[in-house]
């Protein structure tokens, strides 16, 4: 019975009637066969009939026939079901990460950069239905994977996300924007958003991040802007030590909280800041629902119906339980 279903199980119900029919034939067994009284049985035997103490067998045989019958009438059918997701009014979305050498602070754990890309892989994850793509700054800016599908690639490319010395540290807000901005310019998608993350000052770049925030308007995208970092001081990289890492040293904290709210203001979105692991997660996860995707579920079943067989077998139970009475059982006493 793996996998069955029935179509209509209220006929299982009849099964309350066996107990009846049971008590019935044992009532009326020694009633079904012919007697003969006689004064005395000293002339016979005392040896039974074989035959006689298996004929019980067919009520057996028309139980059973019944019982598929029964069954058989339940419908029982096996459902394959094919679901298939559909979404004709999907999400792009751009991740913009700055990775200047301030994201290597410790206030989030290990570091802002590493507590980032977690959350954002999971964000990822939570949005199977979306294009999304990839952006990295500091003083400088790029494109390190264009808007896709294919969320594979997405994942690698985040959790490969570091500081080096590819690009000149610093932070220019507005670069990382417009690069965005350009990936996103051309897309028709029903709704184009950018998550700007940064966490410091605009200080470098040649395009003012208010501006790039009004182009960003001008193609109807909404940038959604978090601002990484603890209230007050924090435990950040300021020189190399002489094995290659960093020497960390507290350092106040300085982000430009109205520039980022200024940018969210000007496209719809909406300006957070993360100063926590379990704030930055929460933000991600607030995201995850203004920005929801219209999803269609098709869904195709496949039924097989299984009671052919229970009536087959049992009209096979009834013809044995006829051929039997006729030929083996007939005439016994």
């Amino acid at each position: 019975m793996t996998n069955i279903t029935f179509l209509n199980p209220e006929f299982f119900w009849l099964f309350a009637l066996f107990p009846i029919l049971i008590a019935w034939y044992v009532i009326t067994y020694k009633k079904q066969s012919a007697t003969l009284k006689m004064s005395s049985l000293n002339g016979f035997g005392a040896s039974s009939s074989f035959k006689a103490s298996i004929k019980p067998i067919l009520f057996l045989l028309r139980l059973a026939a019944l019982s598929l019958i029964i069954i058989g009438l339940a419908r029982p059918q096996t459902v394959d079901v094919t679901s298939r997701t559909k979404s004709s009014q999907g999400i792009d979305i751009i991740i913009a990460v700055d990775v200047s050498g301030s994201m290597l602070a410790r206030d989030l754990k290990p570091n802002r950069l590493e507590a980032l890309k977690r959350v954002a892989s999971q964000f990822v994850k939570e949005r199977p239905t979306d294009r999304m793509g990839l952006v990295v700054y500091s003083a400088e800016s790029y494109t390190k994977t264009p808007v896709t599908s294919d969320k594979g690639i997405i994942l690698n490319a985040i959790r490969d996300v570091k500081y080096d010395t590819v690009i000149q540290d610093g932070t220019a807000i507005g670069m990382g924007l417009a690069t965005a901005v350009n990936r996103l310019k051309e897309s028709q998608a029903k709704s184009k958003v950018i998550i700007l993350m940064t966490d410091g000052e605009n200080n470098s770049g040649f395009l003012e991040p208010r501006t790039a925030a009004e182009i960003a308007k001008e193609y109807g995208i909404k940038v959604y802007t978090i601002g990484i970092g603890t209230n007050g001081m924090a435990e950040m990289p300021y020189a190399y030590a002489p094995n290659g890492g960093f020497i960390y040293k507290m350092m106040e904290v300085k982000i430009d909280e109205k520039l980022m709210r200024d940018i969210a203001n000007t496209t719809g979105g909406k300006y957070f800041r993360a100063t926590t692991n379990t704030k930055l997660t929460e933000i991600y996860d607030e995201i995850n629902k203004l920005e929801k995707t219209d999803v269609e579920e098709l869904r195709y079943f496949n039924y097989d119906e299984k009671y052919r067989n229970y009536i087959l077998l049992a009209g096979m139970l009834l013809l044995v339980e006829f051929l039997l009475r006729k030929t083996l059982f007939r005439g016994i006493i």
